[in-house]
């Protein structure tokens, strides 16, 4: 099946559908699915703006609330995880994932689901030193700290899913998994991106709990954006056994999201041709979910997930086959996620704005429907019920009610996900130079695709399904460069035969001169004031 997959799309729907429409009408191809790697901005009203962590300028509607309010429809399904720029108090009613519209589905705060017999997962939010052992314990109206804070990465989201046994084809991340850099055209990134050159020397650029997920789940495909910057990459795994075939990871980042980019991928995945076409839950995740229910943490202290260090009576929360085939009878086999999109906020009228309109804390119907059936812990009628306690007693005390440990010191010491002089959220790129495509170097045509599009349009490129990196794209680095970011090994041992991605239209226009550096998402989010309190 053909599956299209875009980066930071900053609630433009519109653009988006109309870009895959106008593929269809121009080379008869038709994504089934759409996958969105964060910044999708499912904003529905003016209190939704006000929870979004930019400044209050950029703001803006965009497209989002014609598909919340019913006026229009994606015309594909739409799956994506959440980024750094969100409405958070929306996405916030669906730690499990849900419907955030018809035919548009959000998969929480991590989450594994099917399509067509294909295994998709993801995680949402960025990394954050700071914030990765905490409880989710934000709730609207947000402060200054926590409007971030809530979009931050939770270790129990990395723990639940580092759980999973049976293999994932796709997997999502809205900022890279650190070190996947050092497995593509890392020469070409740093001489479109110079200023992110100290910290991949130092390999700190990235997230490291993506980068473990990466070296468990080892998916056949993993997708990220974030850095407004298109970059592939081909991670071969290490084996742990002579009986363990070996694996490889193709790894796409995606551009943003605006006129003239190339910011969709189409690539080929294979499928079960007897499945239905309907979005599915994934049993073996459900299964952890129930498993790991007494790990939830809705207060601010910090707390280690168990682990086999000698402190913890259970540390493997891995799941049987006798409990996946539980979660099948509880759901007579009919994995089918219902389609119960709900209303939960009034949707914005450009006819009547309403600039004052104020953030809630709501539980969606969707979450408690999701938990009664399961049996899981509803994240936010837990934190509901804490203000309510707190507010009782007239404090803010904090129960806990897990089997981790507080008392360990985080395996992640070091905040590195930005550049340290500025708002660590707000990474510094070049938007000059984001028209060259760090993914498709060394590419010929294929007799396999559709012709070039014509210059005008440059938002689609359609790869194969062996989305590898050449062999001269991925050995730029030189060995000292390498053995400092220890993954001379991995390039080595990229075969000379994978073969190049290829590029449908497009500017290859190079850059020269003098670059002018800018703030992550300038076009959209230029801060100022706003943003160096992170």
């Amino acid at each position: 099946m053909k599956v299209a997959v875009a980066g930071c799309c900053h609630g433009a729907l519109d653009k988006m559908y109309e870009t895959l429409e106008l593929l269809q009408r121009r080379h008869n191809v038709r994504p089934d699915l759409l996958l969105c790697c964060g910044d999708f901005q499912a904003v529905r009203n003016e209190a939704d703006l006000r929870c979004m962590a930019v400044p209050a300028k950029y703001r803006h509607m965009q497209t989002f609330y014609r598909y919340y309010s019913g006026e229009k429809k994606a015309p594909v399904l739409t799956v994506f995880i959440g980024g750094n720029h969100e409405a958070s108090n929306h996405l916030q009613e669906l730690p499990y994932g849900g419907w955030v519209a018809p035919n548009i589905y959000y998969l929480g705060y991590a989450g594994v689901v099917r399509f067509r017999g294909v295994r998709i997962g993801g995680i949402s939010g960025i990394f954050k030193s700071h914030d990765y052992r905490k409880g989710h314990f934000e709730c609207p109206p947000y402060n200054q700290q926590t409007i971030r804070s809530a979009y931050h990465v939770r270790n129990i989201e990395v723990f639940k899913l580092k759980q999973l046994k049976r293999p994932i084809d796709i997997f999502m991340s809205h900022d890279w998994p650190r070190s996947i850099y050092h497995y593509g055209n890392k020469k070409q990134l740093l001489k479109m991106k110079s200023f992110f050159r100290q910290e991949v020397e130092s390999n700190t650029l990235g997230n490291p709990a993506a980068s473990e997920l990466l070296q468990h789940l080892k998916p056949t495909y993993w997708f990220s954006a974030h850095l407004h910057v298109k970059f592939a990459a081909f991670m071969q795994h290490e084996t742990n056994s002579k009986e363990e075939l070996p694996k490889a990871t193709k790894f796409l980042a995606l551009d943003k999201c605006l006129p003239h980019r190339d910011f969709l991928q189409i690539i080929d995945v294979e499928h079960d041709p007897n499945a239905g076409d309907s979005l599915e839950y994934d049993a073996e995740w459900i299964a952890i979910l129930k498993a790991t229910n007494n790990l939830i943490n809705v207060t601010q202290s910090s707390w280690n997930m168990p682990e086999n260090n000698g402190l913890h009576a259970k540390w493997d929360y891995s799941v049987t086959e006798e409990a996946i085939k539980e979660v099948l009878e509880e759901l007579n086999y009919d994995l089918k996620i219902p389609c119960n999109f709900t209303l939960t906020a009034a949707c914005y009228d450009p006819s009547k704005p309403k600039n004052n309109m104020e953030p809630v804390h709501t539980i969606n119907p969707q979450t408690t429907e999701f938990c009664a059936q399961f049996g899981l812990t509803d994240i936010n009628d837990r934190i509901q019920q804490a203000k309510e306690e707190a507010s009782g007693q007239g404090e803010c005390e904090e129960e806990m009610d897990s089997t981790g440990s507080a008392e360990e010191p985080s395996e992640y010491n070091t905040d590195n996900s930005g550049l340290s002089s500025f708002n660590p959220d707000e990474i510094m790129l070049d938007e000059e130079g984001g028209d060259e495509d760090l993914s498709t170097c060394s590419v010929d045509p294929s007799p396999d695709h559709p012709p070039e599009f014509s210059t005008s349009f440059s938002d689609i490129r359609i790869m194969p399904d062996s989305m590898a990196v050449s062999s001269d794209d991925a050995t730029d680095s030189n060995n000292e460069e390498l053995e400092k970011s220890g993954g001379s090994k991995q390039v080595e041992e990229k075969s000379s035969t994978e073969r190049s991605l290829k590029r449908i239209g497009g500017d290859e226009n190079g850059n020269s001169g003098v670059k002018k550096i800018k703030r992550r998402n300038q076009a959209i989010y230029a801060a100022e004031d706003e943003d160096k309190t992170d």
